[in-house]
């Protein structure tokens, strides 16, 4: 037995973690604990900071609920959740259409809705037409490639945040035609706070952040033999288009509706063309940084 230092302690809790069989498991986990450590001999972290941050991680497993991941909204407004995603991407054998984030108010469950049709049940507002071709890298249509859309309604809401989820509302699944190509009604979404009755607002408050995200509409597309692309659209026009305060913005992603566009499938609706590129998959694991919190608390 040897006493323990500052810098001893780091090698001695490896040493016990060798025998680890899963070897991912392994790697990760020596090195959360090499940077953990290099963390706190940095700051110099006291006893009553590391309760502190304790209480903070109690608090926001507390606040999650099967319509509220609060864990990962604190993953998004770190920018650890954009990383992530930005890591992933730089793994695809070609490049497909910019990602974005997930985000922390996906459903697994939204309703089919014909091409042409509205994902608005309920909401009111400035009517939105969406459309476009989904190809794969060399221009190629992927042929009934499906199509998953979620946003806020026309105040800046989403359904799970309206009577615990309550109703379904803002989403649908499109399925594209024999030539890759869609089209679906939405309504014109509207930037919005993250939300800041948790522990995760009171430490983007803290921080003096605004804590407000720009308008966008979330995408989830994917069909057999590619690789799921997880992205958004953001209408250039919002005030916070550029100081996303969960990082997910890129200039590919920025759209700006037509009042007037000539080869619009339905006239007279101001509309936003967007062709999405899917990559080839090269395996099965997964581009969502994020699930629907019904799922992570389930896992």
């Amino acid at each position: 037995m040897q006493d323990l230092t500052t810098t001893s302690v780091t090698t001695a809790v490896l040493e016990q973690m060798q025998t680890t069989q899963d070897p991912r498991l392994r790697e990760i986990m020596a090195s959360l604990v090499r940077h953990l450590h290099d963390f706190a001999r940095d700051v110099k972290l006291t006893p009553e900071e590391w309760l502190t941050a304790i209480g903070f991680l109690t608090r926001t497993g507390q606040a999650c609920t099967p319509a509220r991941q609060e864990f990962i909204l604190l993953s998004d407004v770190l920018g650890l959740s954009a990383l992530v995603n930005l890591l992933h991407d730089a793994t695809a054998p070609e490049l497909g259409t910019t990602s974005s984030l997930l985000g922390p108010f996906y459903r697994q469950d939204a309703p089919e809705v014909p091409l042409g049709g509205s994902i608005a049940a309920r909401a009111k507002g400035p009517e939105l037409l969406l459309y476009g071709q989904v190809t794969d890298t060399a221009g190629k249509p992927v042929p009934g490639a499906l199509v998953q859309l979620w946003q806020t309604d026309a105040t800046g809401w989403y359904d799970l945040q309206i009577e615990g989820g309550a109703e379904t509302d803002m989403r649908g699944n499109v399925r594209c035609d024999a030539e890759g190509r869609y089209h679906v009604r939405t309504l014109r979404p509207l930037g919005y706070s993250i939300p800041l009755d948790g522990p995760v607002g009171e430490l983007v408050r803290r921080q003096n952040r605004h804590g407000c995200r720009p308008a966008h509409i979330h995408f989830l597309i994917g069909a057999p033999g590619y690789r799921e692309l997880v992205t958004a659209l953001y209408l250039g026009d919002d005030p916070h288009i550029d100081s996303d305060t969960v990082f997910g913005v890129s200039a590919a992603l920025v759209v700006n509706p037509q009042d007037h566009d000539p080869q619009s499938p339905m006239p007279g609706i101001p509309a936003v063309r967007y062709d999405f590129r899917l990559a080839l998959a090269t395996d099965t694991s997964s581009s969502r940084v994020g699930a629907d919190p019904r799922q992570v608390l389930a896992a």
